[in-house]
């Protein structure tokens, strides 16, 4: 997704699924991705191109990502790609005794002594970011998300796709929460996750805003009011001008101007890449049916104020599906006349209209999971209640089977 091949709204699609790598009989986290592209490589290295797949290092070194080989224009089918990938990262970890774990968060880790920095190329980048933050946390280095990059070409593009993702933003933990558990407890989130992700930087509070991007339609308006405060707020810590604007800004989307694509980063991984192809289809689908102005105009897409769709997003992070709705206005925005409404029952609304724009294959499954509820519901009613290591091994065990066989959990 450069400027120089601009692809135009929802012509193609970008995926990042990021894992954990555990210990196969334990499922503490091993810090090995190093060993892991060593494998495959022959050399310590922080990319390897596996055909239409590619796999990269994170900030730690107990995490893999897995991305799309550039831009791709279908999503169908993608899934088992992926899962082909994690079949052959769990085949080479098998020398190391590890695999893969999914979900957004590890459930027990303890990161202040777990911690592992990649140790290798661009490791500049990242103890920059320890010093000035302390990555030893969960919000950084206990966490496992999902990326969508949808593109788009010019001011006009921009402003449409980045008002649409604004409003869908509130609704993704509903469906997409995976991260109940931290520190081998229940937290009080669903989406743990993005809990910790929404104040792992408050020491530069310009850096993530409030999550929900503020209403900037133009590159102009963009670079004034988010990127301008980001890079005079982290001048005193970056003397070296080592860290780039695109990658310090951590709002829930981030507008990629040098890619010409929006990252949205609030989805957290699931059990499955069938799960997590689901889950991203019936988002883009309903991003694209906002940018067509199937629920409201444009003009009113814009008039929405971060705070108020920040407020809708801190609680679907606490309860996902569970979370009960009582904006009047954004229901009606959906065209959901109800005074009060689950996000659930939000999702389960707009299931007429998605299927219109949804892969087959891929709405069943996001149909099953509205239904069932969030992996993080589903989680929370597996463990019964039951905190012990025994009962999470047992459970997370569970969940690397579904990683395994690319299935549904508890459904």
């Amino acid at each position: 997704m450069t400027q120089r091949h601009p692809f135009h709204l929802f012509d193609v699609t970008g995926i990042e699924l990021e894992y954990m790598i555990v210990n196969r009989d334990t499922l503490d986290v091993m810090p090995a991705c190093d060993r892991l592209l060593q494998q495959v490589t022959g050399e310590i290295t922080s990319d390897f191109e596996n055909g239409e797949i590619a796999w990269s290092n994170e900030l730690v070194n107990h995490v893999v990502e897995l991305k799309t080989n550039g831009p791709v224009a279908s999503t169908n089918g993608l899934h088992k790609l992926f899962h082909a990938n994690v079949l052959q990262i769990n085949h080479l970890l098998l020398g190391f005794n590890a695999q893969l774990l999914p979900g957004g968060a590890h459930p027990w880790m303890n990161p202040h002594t777990e911690t592992h920095l990649w140790q290798h190329e661009y490791n500049e980048i990242y103890t920059l970011y320890n010093r000035i933050f302390d990555c030893r946390g969960h919000g950084w280095s206990n966490l496992q998300s999902t990326h969508i990059n949808l593109p788009f070409s010019g001011d006009e593009e921009f402003g449409r796709l980045h008002a649409a993702i604004r409003m869908v933003l509130p609704l993704i933990p509903a469906i997409a929460a995976s991260t109940p558990f931290l520190d081998g407890r229940f937290t009080g989130f669903h989406d743990s996750r993005m809990e910790a992700y929404r104040h792992n930087q408050q020491k530069i509070p310009s850096i993530a805003g409030v999550i929900i991007p503020e209403a900037v339609f133009s590159k102009d308006a963009y670079f004034r009011t988010i990127f301008a405060p980001i890079i005079k707020d982290i001048a005193p810590f970056d003397k070296g001008n080592v860290l780039d604007k695109h990658f310090l800004n951590s709002r829930g989307a981030i507008s990629r101007f040098d890619r010409g694509a929006v990252e949205i980063r609030v989805v957290d991984n699931q059990e499955c890449p069938l799960a997590d192809l689901a889950i991203v289809d019936a988002i883009t689908g309903l991003i694209k049916l906002t940018v067509e102005r199937e629920f409201a105009s444009y003009e009113n897409q814009m008039g929405w104020h971060e705070n108020r769709l920040a407020a809708i997003f801190g609680e679907t992070i606490r309860k996902s599906g569970a979370t009960l709705i009582d904006d009047v206005d954004y229901l009606k925005f959906w065209g959901c006349n109800d005074k009060m409404i689950t996000a659930g029952g939000v999702w389960h609304f707009l299931k007429t209209s998605l299927q219109s724009v949804m892969n087959p294959e891929y709405y069943r499954v996001f149909s099953e999971i509205v239904d069932s509820g969030s992996l993080a519901q589903r989680l929370l009613k597996a463990m019964e209640g039951d905190f012990s290591m025994a009962n999470f091994q047992s459970v997370y065990r569970e969940l690397a089977g579904c990683l395994g066989e690319n299935r549904l959990f508890g459904v």
